[in-house]
């Protein structure tokens, strides 16, 4: 077992205990060491590299049209509460020689929202990932997402839903590209 696993599962200990629970009961004397585990896992983007993850899967391809992948789940955790926020993220981009293995996308978004994080930061940094590892002519990120900060506490409103976006490139430069993304992720028929 790691010091930091270790580290984490005291600190978690010291949280259960300050609420007046007793670590000690049969119900909760693993927690601490199980909460540390889950917040690892929840948080493991900060062990990942984009150059890592994406190990050369950019293949050349004459395709030079927007191309779309759309309702890639992902779970994150706001960092202003530590509360899940929770949603699906499209992204499309413009090839220019080079496109991205299919699976790449999901990695790179569970990459980034595996970390504390702010949804529109979030939105940010997908995008320019996706634009510095394919070069394409424009790329775009849509990501809507339900935040336990909202449901579960302050306001608790449980249909609340937000809505980021990015738009690089010719997404940011041509009305009629980003319509045509918007309508395609916008369309469930």
């Amino acid at each position: 077992m790691s010091k930091l696993l270790e580290d984490l599962a005291g600190h978690y200990r010291a949280i259960i205990d300050g609420l007046g629970e007793d670590t000690n009961r049969e119900g909760l004397q693993d927690t601490p060491m199980r909460a540390a585990k889950a917040m690892q896992f929840l948080t493991r983007g900060y062990q990942q590299n984009l150059g890592d993850l994406v190990n050369n899967a950019v293949f050349e391809s004459a395709m030079d049209e927007m191309v779309v992948v759309q309702d890639i789940e992902l779970y994150s955790m706001c960092e202003h509460h530590i509360l899940p926020f929770i949603g699906k993220c499209h992204i499309a981009y413009i090839p220019q020689g080079r496109v991205l293995g299919l699976s790449k996308f999901a990695r790179i978004v569970d990459m980034y929202a595996r970390r504390l994080q702010i949804q529109e930061n979030l939105t940010r940094q997908i995008a320019e990932a996706v634009e510095s590892v394919t070069d394409a002519k424009g790329v775009a990120v849509v990501i809507e997402a339900r935040h336990m900060c909202m449901m579960m506490r302050g306001v608790e409103k449980q249909n609340s839903i937000m809505k980021t976006s990015v738009m690089l490139g010719q997404f940011r430069k041509s009305q009629a590209t980003r319509t045509e993304f918007l309508q395609l992720v916008g369309n469930r028929g």
